[in-house]
């Protein structure tokens, strides 16, 4: 029994051994060992099981893969002395696990580094350029979409020669901080400005510019569309009595040949007996003059009756 016991007994301690002996490293970690908070051997990076002195060494875990710096937002005057506030944000990643737990020991004192480093980096670089190089990158120029058409005019007419650009500005940034961050073991993978805005006061004042600006053109668009309206209108009505004078002397040159045609036959008609023809005039003219409303009074020789005066013989 006290056999059996004593076997349990080792059986665990071998067992807190090996798990004190034993550690796991991932494929996006490395470690560092210590000794009594000295280090020991080279870091391991390649990932599997490994084993160090149980109770005696120490795996100190550090981030193998890309790490993520954000920077506070802060105001900045630019070289032409306009003040924005500026975002920017970095990629980083340990490179010397040894130097880097020698010197900062932990990613929330790189954190506190890499802030003490690149802020300064990034204002000294804004600081030294203008706003445009700032913002722009090329001396590309703006499309209709992206800005109105009288200020591409003005655009064209302002010469803004871009020398540096917004990608060498971020590329001064990392020149300047990754000299001073490689002593702590760390690698500056990327700076990227984030954004850029003017600050709230002047934002006011730009965003009233702007929609100025727009009303000029919307109202630049409104009388030309008024105009080329009224220009379609007249159009209209310049074709419309075109096309009604046409066609009123179409027809009144199919009236007018109808009548003469009409003419025509009446003279062939009444030629044939003219006597004939007098007497259905006279009729005509009896039905429009002789009637309840009218009173007429003639002699009995007149020419008028003569039709009557026959009629009544």
């Amino acid at each position: 029994m006290k056999i059996k016991g004593l076997l349990i007994i080792i059986v665990i301690g071998l067992a807190i051994i090996v798990y004190s002996a034993a550690y796991i490293v991932d494929e996006t970690e490395q470690v560092v060992i210590t000794q009594f908070g000295r280090i020991v051997g080279d870091p391991k990076t390649s990932p599997g099981l490994k084993f160090k002195i149980p109770f005696i060494q120490k795996a100190n875990f550090f981030h193998k893969n890309l790490l993520d710096w954000d920077g506070d937002p802060g105001q900045i005057p630019t070289l032409d002395k306009t003040f924005i506030w500026v975002d920017t944000f970095a990629r980083w990643k340990i490179v010397d696990a040894v130097k880097f737990f020698q010197t900062v020991n932990n990613p929330f004192n790189a954190i506190s580094k890499l802030n003490d480093i690149i802020d300064p980096a990034v204002r000294n670089a804004i600081t030294s350029h203008g706003l445009i190089e700032a913002v722009r990158k090329s001396n590309r120029e703006m499309e209709l979409g992206e800005i109105g058409e009288e200020d591409v005019e003005q655009d064209r007419g302002t010469s803004y020669m871009i020398t540096v650009g917004r990608e060498i500005i971020t590329q001064s940034i990392m020149d300047q901080a990754q000299p001073k961050l490689a002593q702590f073991g760390i690698e500056l993978v990327d700076v990227k400005i984030k954004r850029i805005n003017y600050v709230e006061q002047v934002r006011n004042s730009v965003y009233q510019r702007m929609i100025a600006e727009r009303q000029q053109i919307a109202e630049k668009f409104r009388s030309e569309g008024q105009g080329e309206a009224r220009k379609i209108l007249g159009d209209k009505e310049r074709d419309l009595k075109l096309i009604t004078s046409e066609a009123y002397r179409k027809a009144q040159e199919i009236k007018g040949k109808a009548d003469a045609e009409a003419t025509k036959l009446y003279a062939q008609a009444y030629g044939i007996d003219p006597e004939f023809y007098s007497f259905i005039k006279t009729l005509e003219i009896y039905g429009e003059a002789l009637d309840k409303k009218n009173t007429l009074v003639l002699s009995t020789d007149s020419e008028f009756l003569k039709y009557l005066k026959g009629y009544t013989e």
